[in-house]
């Protein structure tokens, strides 16, 4: 006797990464590391197939890039791990654009923002996401998918 089953969402994630961290790797190593963009989206697509995740990675230095990226999320992604970089601090478009979505935001900073400047003590992102990682470096994008996998 077969039971019918519902379809199972996708367990498909939208990793996004804001202005200048295309300069992974060459851009202040001794905050960021040495490992570029690439290694971390590299790993990230890895560490997803072992979870059962599929990973979409993508980088824009353009708000409206990321705002889009974020809508299309809405129907085509399970969840959202994001590193929006600068647009941390300064962008309303990008917290009003996740806060519809409907599955789990995971923020995501290479250093510890709050040991940092000032101005990057505050976030618009994190009072709309699920979680926030700061500070584990580029391993907090691996967190963020072991989080995520529980949550979808």
């Amino acid at each position: 006797m077969s039971q019918n089953r519902e379809p199972q969402p996708p367990r498909r994630v939208l990793l996004l990464h804001g202005p200048n961290l295309n300069l992974l790797g060459r851009r202040e190593p001794e905050i960021y590391g040495s490992e570029t963009l690439a290694d971390v989206d590299d790993r990230a697509r890895a560490l997803g197939t072992e979870l059962g995740l599929t990973v979409d990675a993508r980088q824009s230095n353009h708000e409206g890039v990321l705002v889009d990226a974020i809508h299309e999320a809405m129907t085509d992604f399970a969840a959202v791990v994001i590193n929006p970089g600068a647009y941390t601090h300064t962008s309303v478009a990008i917290r009003d654009a996740l806060a519809a979505i409907p599955g789990p935001i995971v923020e995501v900073h290479i250093s510890n923002v709050h040991t940092r400047e000032p101005f990057r003590h505050h976030s618009y992102v994190s009072p709309v996401a699920t979680a926030v990682i700061a500070g584990a470096g580029t391993l907090g994008y691996d967190l963020a998918l072991r989080f995520v996998a529980t949550r979808i």
